[in-house]
């Protein structure tokens, strides 16, 4: 059964679909069901994708590793969401931008932070 704020992947179109509401047995897309998406928190590899949090005067910054993450074309970080108690903030981005995100939430009200490669997949902090 899905639960709120899962992730599934399909994986013939690529489409990622977050869970509004929980209770489905099961999601299909291209006549396949759908993966979930289990998030990372350990960086391996040359890229890095773990969220870095760093606190504001405005609320948080996130950056995509500890090494700016590539946002190439066809490899690029595809949103980065703040989750908190009653809400959910994303910013979605392209090709070219910089992998990082502004929160207007203190820390503290942060439940998890996490973002999508279009390559390597889910990541979140620790």
């Amino acid at each position: 059964m899905t639960q709120l704020r899962e992730l599934y992947r399909c994986e013939i179109c690529g489409n990622v679909v977050e869970i509004a509401h929980q209770g489905a047995p099961a999601l299909v897309c291209c006549e396949q069901p759908m993966i979930k998406l289990e998030a990372k928190t350990e960086d391996e590899g040359q890229e890095k994708h773990v969220p870095i949090i760093e606190e504001t005067d405005n609320g948080i910054n996130v950056k995509v590793g500890s090494i700016e993450h590539p946002m190439e074309e066809k490899h690029y970080i595809k949103f980065i969401e703040c989750l908190l108690k009653d809400k959910i903030m994303r910013v979605e981005l392209k090709p070219g931008q910089t992998p990082e995100a502004k929160c207007c939430a203190s820390k503290e009200d942060v439940l998890e932070v996490r973002e999508f490669c279009t390559i390597h997949g889910l990541w979140k902090n620790k």
